[in-house]
């Protein structure tokens, strides 16, 4: 999984830049595949970006990152405060922002898809890549009412410690989003079936992405 990110000195940890909008998103598009990564036995550093939040969400969103980066090597969590639904309003101040994570260097970047039907998620996905213009970015899919979801083509299979623990986690941390009526077990559950059945994950579940260039 991911050998053409690592090809370089094994010993080096594996540097993740995951990018969320809003303080779950990272967790519902790839948590599985970070917890993949975090207990492969390679030093794993993370850095993890939240673009918007309040008091409480704030909260949840360094609750649950909290959670999932266990085992990490490093981690560095940032959370901010841009307007939720406003992204594209702000974008001069989010591009300025997004500017400033280079220095995270990364080997493979987590982000938003750029045919999202949310504003908000379809901005970060335009900005990572007008940031990052050689990197390994994996675009993540987020399962929601507008029926926005499409054809991925890189497909990470799961163990049940994987996408048990991340439903878990979800469920465990997000307290204000219990009353969603798609935030829920079988939502996240489903999806990652569909993707295991699509990509023949030996344990039938998966987490997919978009890869829009991939170099060999």
């Amino acid at each position: 999984m991911f050998a053409l990110s690592i090809t370089r000195d094994p010993q080096e940890p594996l540097r993740l830049l995951c990018l969320g909008c809003h303080s779950d998103d990272i967790e519902i598009g790839c948590g599985g595949t970070i917890l993949r990564l975090l207990r492969s036995g390679r030093r794993v550093d993370v850095t993890w970006v939240v673009f918007s939040s309040g008091p409480k969400r704030e909260k949840e969103a360094r609750d649950s990152a909290q959670m999932f980066l266990r085992g990490a090597d490093q981690s560095t969590v940032i959370v901010k405060d841009f307007k939720d639904g406003f992204f594209p309003y702000q974008g001069a101040e989010i591009k300025a922002f997004v500017e400033e994570l280079k220095g995270a260097a990364p080997d493979i970047i987590f982000t938003h898809n750029r045919k999202d039907a949310h504003q908000d998620h379809r901005l970060i996905a335009e900005l990572t890549w007008n940031t990052y213009r050689n990197h390994f970015v994996l675009e993540y899919e987020i399962p929601k009412y507008d029926g926005d979801l499409g054809q991925p083509n890189v497909f990470v299979p799961l163990q049940p410690e994987d996408y048990e623990k991340k439903i878990q986690c979800l469920l465990e941390a997000f307290e204000t989003q219990r009353n969603k009526h798609w935030f829920e077990r079988q939502t996240f559950l489903a999806l990652m079936r569909l993707r295991g059945m699509e990509c023949n994950s030996p344990s039938g579940y998966a987490e997919a992405f978009y890869g829009r260039k991939i170099v060999l």
